[in-house]
Parts: C-alpha cells; sequence; structure tokens
C-alpha cells in the first residue's frame, strides 16, 4: 500500500515538473517495478534544498598544517577572520557573499570587516602570500595611483565550493606550491588526467 502510495506521488512529482515525455516516463515505470521487484530502489536526484553559504577548511590538510607548525596562530585567526568572506566558487575575499555580482574586497575593506588595523592586515597577507595560502591579483588602480588588489585563498586551505569541480582560475593562481605544501594529504588542485 505505502509503495502504490510512494510511486503515485513520484509520477505526479514528474508530472509536474515535466521533466519526461511519456514514452520516458513509461519506460522509468517499468525501471521502477523490475527495481522493486528485485527489492532494490531507484532513487530521484536529490535537490540541493539548504542554501546556506559555507567555506570549509580541509580538514586533513589543516592538520598536516598543525603538526609541521606552518601557519603561527596570528595566521591562524586572520584565516577563521576572512572565512566568512570567501566568495563561493572563485575562492576571493568579497564584500557580500550573498550578492549576485560579487564585489571583491579591498585590502583596506577586509581591515574594517574583521576589525584590524591596515598595517597588521597588510602583514599577514604578505606572510601568507610568501606562504602560497594567498594569492593578490592586481585589479586596477585609482585616480591616486594606489594600486587594488583581489585576494584569493589556496583552495587547498580553505575553499568555498564544488571540491569536485575548482574552478580554472585557482589553477593558475597557485601552479607551484613549496615541498611542505605538496605533501599535504588533499590536493584540490591536482589535475585529472
Amino acid at each position: 500500500m505505502f509503495q502504490e502510495i510512494e510511486r503515485k506521488a513520484r509520477l505526479r512529482d514528474i508530472e509536474n515538473e515535466k521533466v519526461l515525455t511519456e514514452e520516458e516516463l513509461r519506460q522509468a515505470n517499468e525501471l521502477q517495478a523490475k527495481a522493486n521487484a528485485r527489492g532494490m530502489k531507484l532513487v530521484p536526484e536529490r535537490r540541493v534544498k539548504n542554501r546556506a553559504k559555507f567555506a570549509q577548511f580541509i580538514q586533513e590538510n589543516w592538520q598536516y598544517l598543525n603538526s609541521i607548525k606552518y601557519l603561527t596562530p596570528a595566521e591562524k585567526t586572520f584565516l577563521l577572520d576572512i572565512m566568512p568572506y570567501v566568495g563561493f566558487k572563485t575562492n576571493c575575499l568579497v564584500e557580500d557573499i550573498h550578492a549576485k555580482a560579487q564585489m571583491p574586497l579591498t585590502q583596506e575593506g577586509l581591515s574594517q570587516k574583521i576589525g584590524k588595523h591596515k598595517a597588521d592586515v597588510s602583514k599577514l597577507l604578505k606572510r601568507l602570500e610568501k606562504k602560497y595560502i594567498v594569492f593578490r591579483g592586481q585589479t586596477g588602480s585609482d585616480e591616486y595611483n594606489a594600486i587594488s588588489h583581489s585576494i584569493y585563498i589556496n583552495p587547498n586551505i580553505l575553499y568555498c565550493g564544488d571540491r569536485d569541480n575548482v574552478s580554472e582560475h585557482l589553477f593558475t593562481m597557485f601552479p607551484r606550491q613549496p615541498k611542505l605544501l605538496k605533501d599535504m594529504p588533499i590536493n584540490l588542485l591536482a589535475r585529472k588526467s
């Protein structure tokens, strides 16, 4: 009885979505019947229901960096502070993670957002850049000839996006890594052959 109700509900959902033709629907029903007869269940693709914004540390790599004491306490704190500003798929620090057109955060804007002095943020960014944790790409200059940078985070450390489909631009920003980073257990930037 419950299986019949479930089957009708799936059919109704498919009909409402209009994703299958009548022939495809007939074939799907036949496959479902065969699967049911063998005690198997065909499961439709799940839709993403939770739209929560996220950025995540790659746990095994973070553990590795801790074991070799690669980051100072100030650098770790800084990475935690900037996590809420990592843009989805770009791994660029952005002003508003909810905006459709995400604008890169300037160093000054980042300083204001995390409540740190601009000089301290500058020092931390330079140190993290030397360690290949951060990449600063020049985006232009203003009317005073001040150069602005977009700040990107190495996805092998902190990432916001589909781990199986890392954006191509990140491969070009972090092409070479020091030996210590090459030894990390997880490499999202490894080219798939």
